[in-house]
Order: structure tokens, then sequence, then C-alpha cells
């Protein structure tokens, strides 16, 4: 049913944890509806340089925030703001139809946390 990258991102996550000085934060779901994701990020010249995440769900939900962290670390914000849900299922090596879903909240957990960032960065320009 999942594919080998689903697998492995299941079984050895990648980046796990919560950036405690982070420059974006977001969460999106919450436990009791059975899917939760976290992200925070740390942003250096506009580029992420380090993406942690923490999450409660199958192993779709996992392996998506996983692979999206791998994804954006090294991103400039702009392009990391581009990555949508079917970028991440592709990388998965695809998703079934029926957590396709767990895709779509890695990319909106993504965008909140950029949202959360960028008007910091503003404040910091000023």
């Amino acid at each position: 049913m999942y594919t080998p990258q689903v697998t492995d991102h299941y079984e050895n996550p990648r980046n796990v944890g919560t950036i405690a000085d982070a420059d974006g934060t977001a969460t999106v779901g919450s436990p009791a509806s059975g899917e939760m994701v976290k992200l925070t990020l740390k942003v250096t010249d506009n580029v992420v340089v380090s993406a942690k995440f923490r999450a409660f769900g199958c192993p779709t939900a996992i392996a998506s925030a996983s692979m999206l962290t791998e994804l954006i670390t090294g991103a400039h914000i702009s392009e990391a703001q581009k990555i949508t849900a079917d970028q991440l299922s592709k990388a998965l090596g695809g998703l079934p139809q029926d957590k396709q879903r767990y895709a779509g909240t890695a990319e909106k957990v993504l965008k909140n946390a950029i949202a959360d960032f960028l008007p910091k960065k503003e404040a910091q320009s000023s």
C-alpha cells in the first residue's frame, strides 16, 4: 500500500522536533481530530536553514511532514512557498487517493509557517 519512500520517511522520519527560537511556526489540525502537524522554521537571509516538525497521525501524515522538511531545507523562502501537495506526493513516490489529504496538510502548515515568518522579517527590516 505504501511506497518505499513513504515507508522510509515513516520509519526514519527526518527533522523531528521543534526549533525553540523559530522564525516561523504553524500548527494544522489537532490530536483530537486524529491528525496534527506542527512546523517550525529557522530562516537566515531568506533561506530556510532548518525545519523541524512534530506530527500526530497515520504513517502518511508523518512521511509527508518529514519529506516536506527535506524539500524546504536550503530553499529560498520564495521557492519553499511554491511547494504543493502534488510535489510532496510525487516526492514520496505517489500517495493513494484516500491519503492525498496528508500532503495537503503538509502544504498548508508550510504556507502558514511562512505567513508567520514574513511579518517578522518585515519588522526586522524596518
